[in-house]
């Protein structure tokens, strides 16, 4: 049997039929049809038929479409599981002082985007929620405890890994990393250990097929200076 083996027929309209207009057509040595309500829908459903075999698509001659049409979506893995993920892998090689700053590190950026999912929980909480249990794989949060809900919250209003391909969020992702929740500056040397384990981070997800290449690695962007203002008296 060929899968590009494929003919299309004229649609078909047969009177007193509940559905009456039928799309005909032959895949890999078979006689294939589906009928459908209104012309409309037929005519659309033809023409996605004509189109495949037009470009060159298989197809499968288990189901007679086109084998592309069967293929299963990618699954969206947002920045908290990939983070978390992360986490995981890392955990074991880690001493606990590094342990910590990871997790300081992963719970604050890129945040998670409002507009995705309601009712936000306190941003305070929420830091101290992934950073204790989301991101310590050896403390989990208790079973039906606040700090067991919040990981859900994030994990539907993150935005998804292959989001920070785009310039826009990775650069969002970075002004994260500069910012302590009072909305003050952090301190350059810190803002540098965020910044190495965000690299990290996204090199992982290239690793597992995430991401095509680091994003990073194509950013021209520095460690902001901490600024103090200072006021003269007059002499």
């Amino acid at each position: 049997m060929n899968g590009f083996d494929v003919v299309i027929y004229t649609l078909r309209r047969r009177p007193g039929r509940r559905r009456p207009y039928e799309v005909r057509w032959r895949a890999a040595g078979k006689t294939r049809s589906r009928s459908f309500l209104t012309r409309a829908l037929a005519d659309g459903y033809r023409a996605e038929l004509v189109r495949a075999a037009r470009t060159g698509l298989a197809f499968d001659p288990a189901t007679g479409e086109p084998a592309a049409w069967n293929r299963p979506q990618p699954v969206t893995v947002t920045w908290y599981q990939h983070a978390a993920s992360y986490a995981t892998a890392r955990w074991p090689e880690l001493a606990a002082h590094s342990r910590s700053s990871l997790a300081d590190a992963l719970d604050n950026h890129p945040r998670p985007h409002p507009a995705r999912c309601q009712e936000q929980p306190d941003p305070r909480l929420l830091r101290t929620v992934l950073y204790r249990h989301a991101y310590n794989p050896a403390r989990p949060a208790p079973a039906g405890s606040d700090a067991d809900r919040i990981p859900d919250w994030a994990r539907q209003a993150s935005l998804p890994v292959t989001d920070l391909a785009q310039p826009q969020v990775l650069r969002a992702a970075l002004d994260a990393i500069t910012m302590l929740l009072d909305g003050s500056r952090a301190a350059p040397v810190t803002i540098t250990r965020k910044h190495a384990v965000l690299h990290a981070a996204l090199a992982y997800a290239c690793e597992t097929g995430l991401l095509d290449a680091n994003p990073l690695d194509a950013t021209t962007w520095r460690v902001p200076r901490t600024t103090t203002a200072v006021s003269s008296a007059p002499t």
